[in-house]
């Protein structure tokens, strides 16, 4: 995705690249309340990387980043074609509050669009009320339950 100007804060919303890693896997592990596990992280990035089907996005300030979206697309036989999933998104603390999440979202909603995608769905936690409330703002609907099933040996 080429890099775009947003908001007069000069913030630019771009592709991230390699040297994004270490930036996300710091913004993930406040996402997720524990430290993750550094070195599986940076295999999952990098492989990530070169899948068309997987889209990360960062918003950049004056050089810095200070968000991140990723989104995962799959062909659905039940819509009957491409569909895309916000995975995770994370605004630093410090500047949120500055429509940031929601150029973010529109990022990727430009996506969808120039990628004919059928549905953009997203997930989170039913204690994120917050987050709730600001995909309902950026027009996503309730429509599912998830339910989620731990793999353990």
């Amino acid at each position: 995705m080429l890099t775009q100007s947003t908001l007069p804060e000069e913030l630019s919303i771009r592709s991230a690249i390699e040297n994004d890693a270490p930036i996300i896997y710091d913004f993930l592990c406040i996402l997720e309340d524990t430290p993750l596990d550094q070195v599986a992280f940076n295999a999952v990035f990098h492989h990530n990387l070169t899948n068309p089907l997987i889209h990360y996005l960062v918003a950049e300030r004056l050089s810095e980043v200070v968000g991140f979206v990723s989104c995962h697309v799959q062909y659905l036989l039940h819509h009957c074609g491409k569909v895309g999933e916000i995975q995770e998104l994370f605004v630093r603390p410090d500047v949120r509050n500055q429509h940031i999440g929601q150029q973010l979202v529109a990022a990727i909603n430009t996506l969808a669009l120039d990628e004919d995608f059928i549905n953009l769905e997203v997930t989170t936690n039913q204690k994120r009320t917050d987050t709730i409330r600001f995909y309902e703002r950026e027009a996503f609907i309730r429509t599912h339950f998830k339910l989620v099933r731990p793999i353990l040996p």
